[in-house]
């Protein structure tokens, strides 16, 4: 078997996920990376010792010898790095979310079939088995038509991760409905069966706003600790904080369908928590991976007597056992054209309903539409990335 090589943009942080594609007894190794941090690079070389750490990104999309190339740097960059890389022949994973506006989306899908190079965005949450077993549910029609979907988002490190460093500021992410968000939207999209096309938006910046900040001079530490709380208390934030601590959005879906998706980055507790509301009966993850359980309720009675219940059993490897899946479907879509569960067309529909929920927000609540793709990039997609 021909070997493939790999390299990484952004080998610190959420660059250590891609280094799960290191898998030379099956063809794949990683040779290359490139970060502009002097510690991620040389905690890089000693993970892969054979390998070769550079500081300019450009300088690895040049290597002919790289055929695949993951993106794992902060979100301002996706839409640059993608494009160069696509532009570059290199098939790409890039990290969710897949830009921090509908056009670089776009300019994305675009130079993805122009060019031909595969593209893959990495919305790990439709490999966590929690969310595969509630698609299970709703595909087999136990609970009906699904007419409604609820997400409360529960984030008691949102003050660790996102407002301490880059996440602080709208220019970096546009916003956390994308950062954070993303993945929810993307899940409730999927198991409704459809995409947002009218999404109005309602959030604040409440409590971190109150926070003690770090001096400009000082870098951002977004280590986690649950010793930081009550937030209030805390020290060391960002010196600009633009983006809001709590979001709330109503979707209304293409195929009729609607959804609310709530997060708060300041709760005592973590979880994710999604109700699917059928025409004969509904479905709720308790706890989203690791040893959790799906309920589903088939008859009138109480909340606490559902009646089925699921237990899932804690996958190996990290975010539920769903990394390594994702990046087994990437490597086997790159190798053999399998279909995947994450698609750029849904991480587009997932960053579109994340933009406008925000610019909702900010300009007095008001309904946003989702502006359609063009129909060819719509069939290039749905047909695999085949022309």
């Amino acid at each position: 078997m021909k070997t493939v090589k790999i390299g990484i943009i952004g080998t610190g942080g959420r660059g250590g996920h891609a280094c799960n594609a290191h898998r030379p007894e099956e063809g794949w190794e990683v040779v290359m990376g490139a970060d502009i941090s002097p510690v991620a690079r040389r905690e890089f070389t000693e993970k892969f010792p054979d390998a070769t750490a550079v500081e300019d990104y450009r300088e690895l999309l040049a290597n002919p010898e790289l055929k695949v190339v993951f993106i794992m740097a902060p979100d301002f960059l996706h839409e640059e790095m993608a494009v160069a890389a696509l532009e570059a022949g290199k098939a790409v994973y890039l990290e969710k979310p897949m830009a921090i506006s509908i056009e670089g989306c776009d300019r994305i899908l675009e130079t993805a079939m122009r060019t031909g190079s595969k593209l893959f965005v990495g919305h790990n949450m439709r490999y966590f088995p929690s969310i595969l077993k509630m698609k299970e549910v709703i595909d087999s029609g136990l609970i009906g038509e699904v007419q409604a979907g609820w997400c409360r988002h529960f984030i008691n490190y949102g003050g660790d991760a996102y407002f301490r460093d880059w996440h602080s500021e709208q220019k970096n992410t546009c916003g956390l409905l994308l950062q954070k968000g993303a993945h929810d939207i993307d899940v409730m999209h999927w198991l409704m069966g459809s995409h947002t096309k009218r999404v109005v938006g309602m959030g604040m910046l409440s409590v971190y706003d109150r926070c003690a900040r770090r001096s400009p001079d000082e870098p951002g530490c977004a280590k986690w600790s649950d010793e930081h709380y009550p937030p209030l208390e805390q020290t060391g934030f960002s010196p600009v904080i633009d983006v809001e601590d709590h979001n709330m959005i109503l979707m209304q879906l293409e195929n009729g369908t609607q959804a609310v998706y709530m997060q708060c980055h300041y709760t005592p507790d973590a979880e994710r928590n999604y109700t699917f509301i059928g025409t004969k009966g509904r479905v709720e993850n308790i706890g989203d991976s690791g040893d959790c359980r799906i309920h589903v309720w088939t008859r009138r009675g109480p909340r606490e007597t559902p009646d089925i219940i699921y237990h899932l059993k804690p996958g190996s490897g990290t975010h539920g056992g769903s990394d390594p899946m994702i990046i087994s479907n990437f490597l086997a879509f790159v190798r053999d054209g399998v279909p995947t569960n994450a698609t750029p067309l849904a991480a587009r529909d997932a960053v579109a309903a994340g933009v406008l929920g925000h610019k909702s927000m900010r300009n007095g609540n008001m309904p946003q539409e989702v502006p359609p793709l063009p129909p060819e990039i719509v069939r290039y997609f749905e047909n695999g990335q085949k022309r």
